[in-house]
């Protein structure tokens, strides 16, 4: 399916998924929904160009982190979608309450022969904490969101109503763990 086909295509946004959003994974539905409304295309399996920290922070919840050449090069998913799906996708990430921030991102195709590079967009922990949850990891991340993280995610509707994201994040930071 080419990218024409989807819903705003004057609004295509192309972006890159490494946690929570890729197939398998709990908040997948979201995209499944988005393509079944023609709002999103699955592009395929796709690297960062790029070193950067991911780290799993409070919750199960991966962060990656805008610290370019630290880390490693994070493998993911690379969707094209409409203006009205990005804005589902930033309600979810949360950008307008700080909890990650949508940034420009270099990735290039997972598939041997000829590799292409892509300018893209991927949600990265908010520059407020982002740094020190890098620090808090001891500056040690993953190149890979995988199935044994996912397992430790928490949904918003099992969290404890009283507190929000950045209340865990500022919680995780404090803590000796």
């Amino acid at each position: 399916m080419s990218t024409t086909s989807i819903n705003n295509h004057h609004q295509t946004n192309q972006i890159f998924v490494y946690g929570t959003l890729k197939r398998g994974f709990p908040n997948h539905y979201l995209l499944e929904n988005l393509t079944a409304s023609n709002d999103a295309v699955f592009m395929g399996g796709y690297k960062t160009l790029n070193s950067y920290p991911l780290v799993c922070g409070p919750l199960g919840i991966p962060f990656l982190i805008n610290i370019p050449g630290s880390g490693h090069r994070i493998k993911g998913e690379l969707y094209s979608v409409s203006g009205r799906a990005l804005t589902r996708l930033d309600e979810l990430e949360g950008i307008s309450r700080g909890h990650y921030e949508r940034l420009p991102l270099e990735v290039v195709t997972e598939e041997k022969g000829d590799p292409r590079v892509m300018v893209v967009e991927a949600y990265f922990g908010h520059r407020d904490f982002g740094e020190e949850m890098w620090r808090k990891n001891e500056e040690i991340g993953m190149e890979e969101y995988l199935d044994k993280m996912g397992e430790k995610y928490v949904r918003v509707e099992n969290r404890d109503v009283g507190l929000n994201l950045k209340d865990y994040i500022r919680v995780y930071l404090q803590s000796n763990e």
